[in-house]
């Protein structure tokens, strides 16, 4: 990553998190969409330390995206 001077490794749904997980490297999901009704995700990925550079994209795409909705809760 640092060679070709990438901020983030971007995976649809929670693919990289076991192998991020795995290696002791930092991820975080979020809300991508929906698809039939069903909420997936997406997850970016980095290397040890970036996890501020992982939350300012996260939350650049959260915010650029809106996909994200409030649960409903109903009785």
């Amino acid at each position: 990553m640092r060679e070709n001077k990438l901020d983030a490794l971007v995976t649809p749904l929670y693919y990289a998190a076991p192998l991020l997980a795995i290696g002791g490297y930092p991820g975080i999901n979020v809300p991508a969409g929906y698809d039939k009704g069903v909420p997936f995700g997406i997850s970016f990925g980095g290397l040890r330390g970036s996890e501020p550079k992982l939350i300012e994209i996260a939350y650049g795409f959260e915010q650029a995206t809106k996909f994200r909705k409030m649960p409903s809760f109903r009785p």
